[in-house]
């Protein structure tokens, strides 16, 4: 009897032994997780670096294009107002440049008797020239003002502040400002009588 219950103390002990050895495995087998869960956290956050440092590269790409943009703009709205400038200065300075273009358009359409007053240094003057000619028809009024509208607009790029005129078309006036082109019929020019009424004016008669 002793000897079982001898033989009983000593398998306990054993499987004691045993149990405590499973205890130790596991003991070791958590350490073994933890380093695993280490080395996958290491390169997740290495990826993490890789990945936010392009775009950051990618972003100071677009703030270079953005710059270039911006200069572009800056040349492109710097042009027009040196040519618009440019354009005033035919306006106000060449007034005999418009003179020449409005006589040309006028004998396109073989305007006739057509006069020069110069009125720069008449006191009171509404305008610096007139240029008056004289068509035979309503149609050629009509025929004559288009054609000065169509040569000023091409040779000088501008058009009358206003036209009077061309619903009765007896007499067609195309403001310029400070040149005004006239176109009458016969009758309606000597009834006028612009060159009488500004007799003061320098009178330039120019020949069929």
């Amino acid at each position: 009897m002793i000897q079982k219950i001898t033989k009983q103390v000593t398998a306990k002990k054993i499987a004691v032994k045993k149990v405590a050895v499973k205890k130790v495995a596991a003991k070791k087998a958590v350490p073994a997780k933890k380093t695993a869960v280490k080395k996958v956290a290491t390169p997740k956050k290495a990826a993490v670096k890789k990945t936010v440092a392009p775009k950051k590269v990618a972003a100071k790409k677009g703030a270079e294009k953005k710059t270039v943009v911006k200069k572009a703009t800056i040349i492109k709205a710097v042009l027009p107002s040196k040519t618009s400038k440019k354009k005033k200065k035919v306006t106000v300075d060449n007034a005999e440049l418009l003179v020449e273009l409005i006589i040309i358009g006028m004998q396109e359409k073989k305007a006739q008797r057509i006069t020069v007053l110069d009125l720069r240094d008449v006191e009171n003057a509404v305008t610096d020239f007139f240029v008056i000619s004289q068509a035979e028809s309503t149609t050629q009024v009509d025929a004559i003002a288009d054609s000065v509208w169509e040569e000023v607009r091409k040779n000088a790029d501008e058009k009358p502040f206003h036209i009077e005129g061309k619903q009765a078309s007896e007499w067609v006036l195309l403001d310029y400002v400070n040149v005004v082109a006239h176109v009458f019929q016969p009758d309606a020019r000597e009834h006028y009588n612009l060159e009488k009424l500004w007799s003061e004016a320098v009178i330039t008669r120019i020949k069929d």
